[in-house]
């Protein structure tokens, strides 16, 4: 059995930030939009809302973004991700005030940044 990433959904609160953080710095286009419904949301996760969301697909990694005021955080969550200049990903992230940050690991450096509705990325190079 082989398992593979199909997507990672996470929660923002507006579109404009979520364009920035995976069009603008990622570099991956939004693909498509849609709205699950308050009986399907409460069904799969306990929120009796419509919630808009969006597909951003570069068609290696996928990210479903879904749209709510209220963010709830979990402390270890993370996505690690490959990209590939870590150099340039910290210059385009300064660009947009985020603030990319190296955690010394024994002789490694680790490299993480945290995107507008604080969501927690590791950073490597391809």
């Amino acid at each position: 059995m082989t398992t593979s990433l199909n997507h990672i959904a996470l929660q923002y609160q507006n579109k404009r930030d979520a364009k920035i953080f995976f069009s603008d710095i990622l570099g991956i286009p939004k693909t498509r939009s849609f709205t699950v419904s308050a009986d399907v949301s409460k069904e799969i996760f306990g929120i009796t809302k419509n919630v808009d969301v969006d597909v951003f697909d570069n068609g290696i990694i996928r990210f479903e973004i879904f749209y709510m005021v209220d963010i709830h955080h979990s402390s270890f969550s993370h996505i690690c991700i490959e990209v590939e200049s870590k150099e340039k990903f910290i210059q385009t992230c300064k660009k947009y005030k985020l603030n990319p940050y190296i955690i010394k690991k024994g002789e490694k450096e680790l490299l993480f940044a945290k995107d507008f509705s604080n969501n927690l990325y590791e950073i490597k190079n391809k």
